[in-house]
């Protein structure tokens, strides 16, 4: 009988039984939150995880325990530098990883940010397009060969993809008025997107590729929004919810870091490749009018679709200046 797992669902669930030793590991954002938690679940079954992160001296600290659960279950941790804002951090990165040459079972594209003021990364791109999607489709790409036949990439969406379609035509928003949250929207959408594509160009070699949201969960995704903004959102969404008769529940940091590694290392690969997944699920289409809120299901059929999603791969590439 296969497990049956859910919103509720912790990594210890999906993990429970599952011996992750000599599985090499990628995490990216493993200085706070889920990405902490989702490389101590995999060491403390042994895998050898590889954690990346711009700020290395926070990441130390912040993985205490992740060293102490490698150490006691046969895993082990180690840290590499990568600020997915420069595109020479990402190179340098990439270069060491190649150089080294082991190769991966497992990337987990975990870091991100969310709904920042209208900045611009060290390569001129905005900000959450720049660190989110294009930081990321340059590393995995450029150690796409590491990655062993049977591997997978598992990108972290968000529902927020809901807010925002992708713009090709103004990816910077040199034209358009600059919404955070519309920006965010798009770079999340992005992030399904290139798990898409990337699924479609590496499943012959059997590496798949699919997109994840984690939930509603109370992390430092939302330290650049202004003071009182998050609690007017909590507000606003459980008002919105009460008319259905639920109300908001987050999810904790083992509940929202569970579906990544139930995508990554539990579920079947063809039942998730390609596919947009949360709650340990893979989900389903939702019109565009869909209600948004942390904790409401499905997947916007823009995110999904191959077409924009290749088109985004030539976008990336023009903007990146660099073909994969």
């Amino acid at each position: 009988m296969v497990e049956v797992f859910g919103a509720t669902s912790t990594t210890e669930d999906v993990l429970s039984g599952i011996n992750l030793r000599g599985k090499r590991i990628l995490v990216t954002g493993v200085s706070a939150g889920l990405g902490v938690e989702t490389a101590r679940s995999l060491v403390a079954h042994g895998a050898l995880v590889v954690g990346a992160a711009r700020d290395l001296a926070k990441a130390e600290e912040s993985t205490t325990e992740v060293r102490k659960d490698a150490a006691a279950h046969g895993g082990s941790f180690e840290l590499v530098e990568l600020d997915l804002a420069s595109l020479a951090s990402v190179h340098a990165c990439s270069e060491g990883l190649l150089a080294k040459g082991e190769p991966f079972d497992l990337v987990i594209a975990n870091a991100g940010v969310m709904a920042t003021p209208f900045e611009h990364t060290a390569d001129g791109f905005e900000r959450q397009f720049g660190t989110n999607h294009l930081g990321h489709f340059v590393l995995v790409n450029r150690i796409a060969s590491l990655i062993l036949a049977g591997g997978r990439l598992i990108n972290l969406a968000s529902s927020g993809h809901r807010f925002a379609n992708v713009d090709l035509e103004d990816p910077n928003f040199e034209h358009t008025p600059y919404e955070p949250f519309v920006a965010y929207g798009r770079s999340k959408t992005a992030n399904i997107l290139f798990a898409v594509a990337f699924d479609q160009r590496h499943r012959n070699r059997g590496v798949r590729a699919a997109a994840v949201h984690p939930g509603g969960i109370q992390t430092e995704l939302a330290r650049y929004m202004e003071p009182g903004q998050m609690q007017g959102l909590v507000d606003q969404i459980s008002k919105q919810l009460a008319t259905e008769g639920k109300k908001l529940e987050w999810k904790t940091i083992p509940q929202g870091a569970a579906t990544s590694v139930w995508a990554g290392v539990v579920a079947p690969a063809d039942e998730i490749g390609g596919r947009y997944c949360e709650n340990c699920h893979v989900s389903t289409i939702v019109s565009d009018s869909a209600v948004i809120t942390p904790i409401s299901e499905g997947v916007r059929a823009y995110a999904l679709d191959p077409v924009a999603a290749e088109a985004l791969w030539q976008k990336s590439e023009q903007m990146v200046g660099e073909s994969f």
